[in-house]
């Protein structure tokens, strides 16, 4: 049975531990997300609860939560479902975040603390190692997310950001669905580190274009994929 970890909150000093009902929201989302769990497939609390080693009640809490998030579905008499990934949605959920992540890009040039800047020239590092082959694409697509979330985080508005996860968990799907259709994930990864650079540095319009530029390539990836 694999137990949870703990781990620091987004954006939080390193020390401060989550809730049992955070960290399983947090597992199950991440599992949705990178279609471990695969669209469609039932979704069980007492497998959940066994795997990630928490009770019931956690998981509960957590599955509330991912459906708001679009993540799961409920249907009466029939239960709860991971949600279909609908290729229909790509333009809708493209449209939100060609607004938003240049926004959030700006503002994380501009409020990103030492702390955030650390933490982003640590995967800038990371990203440096996408061409050597020590990724697979489950990896790299993993380490897409971690570099979203950082961003995010580094815009200090909270609302912005719990918009943008649960828009980039979206996009993630759509990705991971085509994922064996994709070339060059590596090279589309390492995009960000141009939008690391201008973020440490306090560029904020720089940041701002980069990231309308990475959402658009991903729309015409995924278009071309399909």
């Amino acid at each position: 049975m694999q137990q949870l970890a703990t781990e620091p909150a987004d954006g939080a000093p390193g020390g401060e531990e989550l809730s049992l009902a955070e960290r399983a929201y947090r597992a199950i989302r991440d599992r949705l997300v990178m279609l471990e769990i695969r669209p469609g497939a039932p979704i069980h609390e007492e497998q959940l609860g066994q795997s990630l080693g928490v009770g019931r009640t956690p998981v509960r809490e957590a599955l509330k939560r991912l459906q708001y998030e679009r993540l799961i579905t409920t249907f009466p008499r029939r239960g709860t479902f991971a949600t279909e990934v609908n290729i229909t949605d790509l333009a809708h959920i493209s449209e939100v975040r060609q607004e938003l992540e240049p926004l959030a890009a700006a503002q994380a040039a501009r409020r990103a603390t030492a702390t955030d800047r650390a933490v982003l020239t640590a995967l800038r590092q990371e990203l440096e190692s996408a061409h050597s082959g020590r990724h697979d694409d489950s990896e790299l697509m993993r380490l897409d997310l971690q570099v979203h979330r950082a961003v995010y985080a580094a815009a200090h508005n909270p609302y912005l950001e719990d918009t943008l996860v649960r828009h980039d968990n979206l996009a993630t799907r759509i990705w991971c669905l085509f994922l064996d259709r994709l070339s060059d994930m590596a090279g589309h990864v390492e995009e960000h580190g141009p939008l690391i650079e201008a973020i440490v540095a306090g560029e904020p319009e720089k940041a701002a274009q980069l990231a309308r530029g990475h959402v658009e390539g991903f729309e015409r990836a995924i278009r071309a994929a399909i």
